[in-house]
């Protein structure tokens, strides 16, 4: 079970590493990855690590021609449309990288909306939810026959996921008392189990799943808060320019253990645990912030198989049935 597997395992890595040095020495060429959000943030970084590292990166964005800017530099990248937010774009995604008959070594579901204002897309589905996580099922669902024996999946999570377990009885806040925090943690927490239970039942294939923390870092996934709040939260100055803190990580180091994630042979008798600073995290006993672990029903195997479940219905896809 996940749960008793989340402990460090003493990978010599740690919150200053960065993908670089974790991909070091390690070689991907043939390898095909597919990485949401690979154009901005700690997504970009993760995409040139691997190109680094000799693989085909496909980065499916919603700002196609946003991101072809962003990664005009790097020949082996290509750019496809992708609204997480939107299941008729993730099935067209999805059905042209099948049609394309080329198998997938990795899948990074890097690509987020962090605490936006209260936001409803297709059938009136919480944005968060729906573009964290519904998107994200239905993409992986979608590729999973692509998915060669010894794929990874990753699903970046964040230590937000501290603000809520998964709200069963109104997991789209259709009972009003929207709270964009509350939303996002809910939404981490969802990444989360869905890697679990990925790994529970893509393991006999070969496919392991992983899920984790980046760390804290300033990119634009903080795009909806108001500079007020960044300057209360701590996160920027009252000029604007980020502020300096040993909690913060660079881009580069951000993108570490998702990167440690999709490609250590360190992780390769494991799947299904929540990682952070390029390690299995342990279990979180402390609510204070920035205290390290994962809290335990994020990496309940009960719980993930009860939001499987509930995301195959919500999509109407399970390719793993």
């Amino acid at each position: 079970m996940a749960v008793a597997q989340q402990h460090k395992i003493g990978s010599g890595f740690g919150f200053r590493s960065t993908a670089a040095e974790v991909i070091d020495g390690i070689d991907l060429t043939g390898k095909l990855a597919v990485v949401t959000g690979g154009y901005s943030g700690i997504g970009i970084e993760t995409t040139k690590a691997l190109v680094g590292a000799g693989a085909a990166v496909v980065v499916p964005a919603r700002r196609a021609e946003t991101a072809a800017g962003a990664l005009a530099e790097l020949s082996t990248v290509e750019v496809a449309t992708l609204d997480l937010g939107d299941l008729a774009s993730v099935v067209a995604f999805a059905e042209g990288v099948l049609a394309s008959g080329r198998q997938i070594d990795i899948v990074i579901n890097s690509a987020g909306i962090m605490a936006c204002p209260e936001t409803r897309v297709g059938p009136g589905w919480e944005a968060q939810f729906a573009t964290n996580h519904l998107g994200h099922f239905a993409l992986v669902n979608r590729l999973w026959p692509a998915l060669r024996p010894g794929a990874r999946v990753v699903a970046v999570s964040s230590a937000a996921h501290r603000y809520s377990d998964i709200r069963w009885d109104d997991v789209m806040f259709a009972r009003g008392g929207y709270d964009k925090w509350v939303a996002y943690g809910q939404s981490k927490t969802a990444n989360s189990l869905f890697a679990v239970h990925l790994d529970r039942l893509g393991r006999e294939s070969g496919v392991r799943a992983f899920t984790l923390h980046p760390g804290g870092i300033h990119t634009p996934l903080q795009r909806h808060l108001p500079r007020a709040e960044l300057v209360a939260m701590g996160l920027l100055n009252e000029d604007g320019t980020p502020r300096p803190s040993d909690l913060f990580k660079t881009p580069e180091q951000g993108a570490a253990t998702q990167i440690w994630a999709a490609t250590s042979p360190q992780l390769a008798d494991l799947g299904g645990v929540y990682l952070e600073d390029c390690d299995v995290a342990g279990i979180r006993t402390s609510a204070e912030f920035g205290a390290p672990g994962v809290y335990p029903y994020a990496v309940d195997p009960d719980a993930a198989a009860r939001l499987w479940t509930l995301s195959a219905e919500l999509t109407g896809v399970n390719a793993l049935a």
